[in-house]
């Protein structure tokens, strides 16, 4: 039995399904804020949700009350939201799922995702997440990711995860879409430790750009890269009045230099003149006069 409501089953050209959920996935908020702004660039419009009744304890995850009117009382329960966008001048649009993590029958939970992706034709989903680490601020936000299939890590630049130890529903939803066949990725942030604020916008931005690189979806993020610009301004200057503080961040950026140091990509593996331009006219196709994911008068 489905526990999938649809207030509307759309017809999609072969569309990217982009997952996130808040909870033990989701540090500083990043992937959460990133497929809320990519869901409000695109405006897309919500088509189902997954009901909540089997899948949370509602004395962990507490549903709020909220007075409409002044005085009539709505409760508003954890959610799992579906929604869609046309984007005409792409390759492909856009199905969005986003919501708090569920608490039980995880399996059960994956087997209604996985359906709705095959029900909607989604030809890959990306998963996004967060992870606290000993990582700067002002540094660029380091971007991890694997894949299902070796083609994608290979096109991708992705490794294969060696990681063993507890996971969370993105890990379980990642295992649930390769057992079904679903092509998919995920991308996963690194969110400084230090920093409690939330929703952390550059982490956010730049989990966005690692997105439309993998989906080969363009969005606008300028509204996005003027927050993470001030978020990151005021860090420095919260970090600059604590001297204990501004040592320790700057003990971490110089490890981070001496790794990326190491790391440093050879001529032979960036991308070609051809690969950019490429891309960029897929981008520019995909703007047209108008903007993202609106139709050329």
């Amino acid at each position: 039995m489905s526990d999938v409501i649809w207030s509307e089953r759309p017809k999609l050209r072969d569309p990217v399904m982009v997952c996130a959920f808040k909870g033990w996935n989701d540090a500083g908020e990043a992937a959460s804020a990133a497929v809320s702004f990519i869901r409000e660039s695109f405006e897309a419009a919500d088509v189902a949700s997954i009901d909540p009744e089997e899948y949370y304890d509602f004395t962990a995850v507490r549903p709020t009350v909220r007075l409409t009117e002044g005085f009539t009382r709505e409760i508003d329960w954890p959610a799992n939201t579906i929604s869609a966008a046309t984007v005409p001048g792409a390759e492909g649009d856009l199905v969005l799922l986003q919501g708090t993590e569920p608490s039980l029958h995880w399996r059960r939970f994956t087997e209604n995702v996985v359906a709705t992706a095959r029900e909607l034709g989604v030809r890959m989903v990306i998963t996004l997440g967060a992870l606290l680490a000993d990582v700067p601020h002002s540094r660029p936000v380091a971007i991890s990711g694997f894949a299902s299939d070796q083609s994608m890590v290979e096109r991708l630049g992705f490794e294969r995860t060696r990681y063993e130890g507890p996971t969370g529903i993105v890990g379980v939803l990642q295992h649930g879409f390769a057992a079904a066949g679903l092509r998919s990725a995920s991308l996963w942030a690194s969110v400084p430790h230090y920093v409690a604020a939330s929703p952390n916008p550059k982490v956010a931005l730049a989990l966005v750009r690692a997105f439309e690189g993998t989906a080969g979806l363009a969005v606008d993020a300028g509204e996005l890269e003027s927050a993470a610009e001030d978020y990151e301004r005021q860090v420095s200057a919260a970090v600059a009045s604590d001297p204990e503080v501004k040592a320790f961040v700057e003990r971490l950026e110089s490890a981070m230099d001496e790794v990326q140091a190491e790391n440093q990509p050879s001529e032979e593996n960036l991308p070609s003149a051809d690969t950019i331009a490429r891309d960029f006219q897929r981008f520019l196709r995909q703007r047209g006069p108008d903007g993202p994911g609106r139709e050329s008068s």
